[in-house]
């Protein structure tokens, strides 16, 4: 019987790359996004299963605990348990931080922390609960680790991730459940391209004397930055039995700090 993973927010760019790797790699992949997502996420489940993997759609807004609890619910009713959680969903609104309103802030955090934080819980719930461990990831950036000129509110998303996901781990590895999250730079898709064309525009209205290049070389690598693809096969291995020692760690892109 295969594996069953959750990748949430996986309608499009590093999530959809996740599910179709996981899928690739034999588990049964729950694909979660919003319902106006509907018609992206099902061309991904009919992309899926015509390569010969098996996926199913689930719709949910992360944002809200009780959508996250009845998500895992449904999938644990409809395929038979659950193994893998891929926290993948998240949003980006670039401002300059004394440009950044209250509802920007807010809406960023109950996405990109309220939502990882539901999905971690009721994942873990539901892990402990079959008693055979599990893995769980979550989505930080290279944002987690160094803040970003134009990227004050989601910046401080990302670095809450990184303290949940280690509390996390260290919490739930009596259970035998790991916990860790990928730490990209602004890979190549539709996020990403959004972040940077955001900060471009933030330096332009905002700061004529920014260099904007700067957001996109913070990745010390080959002069480019990893593609979704390349993030999909990070979390294939961070799920696999050969990780099995590794465990409130963030991947992703090399560079100075910790």
């Amino acid at each position: 019987m295969s594996e069953i993973a959750i990748v949430t927010g996986a309608s499009r760019g590093i999530g959809r790359a996740i599910a179709i790797r996981l899928a690739r790699d034999g588990y049964h992949v729950a694909v979660n996004d919003l319902p106006s997502a509907k018609s992206e996420l099902e061309k991904l489940r009919d992309e899926i299963t015509s390569a010969g993997g098996t996926a199913s759609t689930f719709f949910a807004d992360v944002s809200d605990e009780e959508e996250v609890e009845k998500m895992v619910g449904d999938v644990v009713q409809a395929l038979g348990g659950l193994d893998v959680m891929v926290a993948n969903a998240g949003i980006c609104i670039p401002k300059p931080f004394l440009k950044t309103t209250k509802e920007d802030l807010s809406r960023i955090l109950s996405v990109n922390v309220q939502g990882t934080f539901f999905c971690y819980k009721h994942a873990a719930l539901q892990m402990i609960k079959q008693g055979r461990g599990g893995r769980i990831i979550g989505a930080a950036s290279i944002a987690s680790k160094q803040g970003i000129s134009m990227l004050g509110a989601y910046s401080s998303s990302k670095f809450a991730i990184r303290g949940m996901t280690q509390s996390a781990a260290i919490e739930f590895a009596k259970h035998n459940i790991r916990v860790n999250a990928y730490a990209p730079g602004l890979s190549m898709h539709i996020l990403g391209i959004r972040i940077v064309k955001g900060v471009y525009d933030a330096v332009a209205n905002d700061r004529k004397d920014e260099n904007p290049s700067s957001v996109a070389t913070l990745t010390p690598v080959i002069n480019r930055d990893s593609t979704p693809e390349e993030v999909a096969g990070l979390v294939s291995y961070l799920v696999s039995k050969d990780a099995a020692m590794i465990t409130g760690m963030f991947p992703g892109t090399p560079h100075s700090w910790t």
